[in-house]
């Protein structure tokens, strides 16, 4: 099912359907080098300091459009709660409040919570009796939840990825061209200047970068 909305995702955004590869990279240091970096010269390459100051981590939730190769309604902040999260898709929805929403996620229990339900049945107009969380009815459990989640006739809904598939979800492509881009060569001196340096990049990317990821898996099962 996720390889099939990868390849029919830019029909449906002509069609006025977002389908996004969601997800969070957390545990981004903002790491200083104590030391400047000594420049290559003939014979030599750049000499890196190896001794650092920590300046503590944060957390980017982010949603790579399939269709366009944009990152759209990116959020840093020093967590992952279930209420990040919900606050996340929150403000990705209001990029669009009557289009149609599909989430590509992997299987992370605050993806299924009882207040991401809640906010599907609120703005598709869901007027269904939710139940009761551990005890009655779509909220009882997290299947019941992610049944209820990934229902195609909401306008809102989920598609989640097999448990060990992330490299499945095109969100963890992108993360590795953050890293390789602004994170594993960077020094940053405090969390601030971290998080100003990642949305900065996701300026760019989307200015002069973003291109739709050429999907060539079919959804066939590997073989060895």
């Amino acid at each position: 099912m996720v390889c099939e909305y990868y390849a029919a995702a830019f029909e449906l955004y002509q069609q006025g359907e977002h389908i996004v590869s969601t997800d969070e990279k957390t545990g981004i240091q903002a790491l200083e080098r104590k030391y400047p970096s000594l420049p290559m010269k003939p014979g030599l390459v750049e000499r890196r300091e190896f001794e650092y100051i920590r300046h503590g981590t944060q957390v980017l939730i982010a949603n790579f459009e399939i269709a366009t190769g944009k990152l759209i309604s990116p959020f840093i902040g020093a967590t992952r709660t279930e209420a990040d999260f919900l606050a996340h898709i929150s403000r990705t929805i209001e990029v669009d409040p009557d289009g149609v929403w599909v989430f590509i996620v992997d299987q992370l229990n605050t993806h299924k919570s009882e207040s991401l339900v809640r906010l599907v049945a609120e703005r598709c107009g869901i007027e269904t009796d939710l139940g009761l969380k551990d005890k009655s009815g779509i909220l009882k459990s997290m299947p019941t939840r992610a049944a209820f989640l990934q229902d195609p006739s909401h306008r809102i809904r989920f598609v989640y990825t097999p448990k060990h598939t992330s490299w499945l979800n095109q969100i963890e492509i992108w993360f590795s061209i953050l890293v390789r881009r602004v994170l594993k060569r960077g020094t940053f001196t405090s969390v601030d200047h971290l998080r100003d340096r990642i949305l900065a990049f996701i300026d760019y990317f989307n200015q002069t970068m973003a291109k739709p990821f050429k999907w060539t898996y079919a959804g066939r099962p590997l073989t060895v």
